[in-house]
């Protein structure tokens, strides 16, 4: 666990150590033959964000694939604009380049990592997963959305794993634990559980029982959201569907609680709606989603979150 233990740059240690582990060299060659299927490719992706506070986020990428078999088999490269308007201050605008990289690793394992900079420190995130998504180990590492944290180059390092225990055929349960470092002496650990019940399988609709918990090591070091002790629990409902196309269609809902350490209890709220095209198509890759939430890095818990995304990847 020297991992997420030591100091100094284990934020750039972490991100190291994940595209060491997805590095060709590590993945076994596939039993099918490679060049038979692989094609170049090239896609965009638009990533928005809004909130109550007046916080508005804009990221462009374009994606360039010398290499696609299937959306958990590509290398290439993407390039990204990124444009900052905080509620207060001024805008910022980033400029960012990333190894875009996917492939097996082993028979029951994938990994996927899309790692670069913003020509000031690293950046970008890494998974390495299950094939049956049980269990993943994971790192991410972005800036921080608000005035201070734009204008002072604050970023933050999010490492964590999560593993699903199958309770019987109708429950299951997820459990998510991390360790976030955020420039400065502020450290958070996480933790997550979800509870998921299947209430009509032919129908895709279940139900969830959503609880995170994470403490701050240094609270309200800077001005993102960051109280010493903060709870949200949450039941939804999420429905699940295929069309005979393929196509996946989710909407979630819930609404429940949230606590933070100086303040009473508040409606915690959520939504989700996403679409995804047939994971079996080969030549072109899409997916759309928007997401609703009043948690949120920079806002408390009065607050307004909406985020959008959508991508497009078409091989050649």
């Amino acid at each position: 666990m020297t991992l997420l233990i030591n100091k100094g740059s284990r934020h750039l240690t972490a991100l190291s150590f994940m595209l060491g582990l997805c590095s060709p060299a590590a993945a076994q060659t596939s039993a099918i033959d490679e060049e038979a299927q692989s094609r170049p490719a090239a896609g965009t992706q638009v990533w928005a964000s809004s909130d109550s506070d007046g916080t508005e986020v804009l990221k462009i990428m374009g994606r360039a694939l010398w290499s696609l078999e299937d959306r958990q088999t590509y290398a290439g490269i993407a390039v990204e604009y990124a444009h900052f308007s905080p509620a207060s201050g001024e805008d910022e605008v980033d400029e960012r380049v990333y190894f875009d990289l996917a492939d097996h690793l082993g028979p029951d394992w994938r990994w996927r990592a899309r790692i670069g900079t913003d020509g000031h420190t690293v950046l970008g995130s890494a998974e390495i997963r299950r094939a049956d998504w049980a269990q993943s180990l994971f790192v991410e590492r972005e800036i921080v959305e608000t005035e201070q944290g734009l204008a002072n180059r604050i970023y933050y390092t999010f490492v964590g794993a999560s593993s699903d225990f199958q309770i019987d055929d109708a429950n299951s349960f997820s459990l998510t634990a991390g360790v976030q470092e955020f420039t400065g002496k502020n450290e958070r650990l996480h933790l997550r559980g979800r509870l998921v019940h299947t209430l009509k399988a032919e129908a895709g609709l279940s139900g969830h029982l959503d609880v995170r918990y994470y403490h701050s090591t240094a609270p309200r070091e800077f001005d993102y959201f960051s109280p010493r002790d903060f709870v949200r629990v949450v039941p939804l409902l999420q429905l699940r569907r295929f069309n005979q196309d393929g196509w996946m269609f989710l909407a979630a809902g819930g609404f429940g609680a949230q606590h933070s350490s100086g303040a009473g209890w508040s409606a915690a709220k959520s939504g989700q709606l996403r679409l995804e095209s047939p994971q079996m198509r080969r030549d072109i890759n899409i997916f759309a989603e928007l997401i609703y939430t009043n948690d949120s890095i920079s806002g408390g818990t009065d607050y307004d979150y909406v985020m959008g995304r959508a991508g497009l990847t078409i091989g050649f």
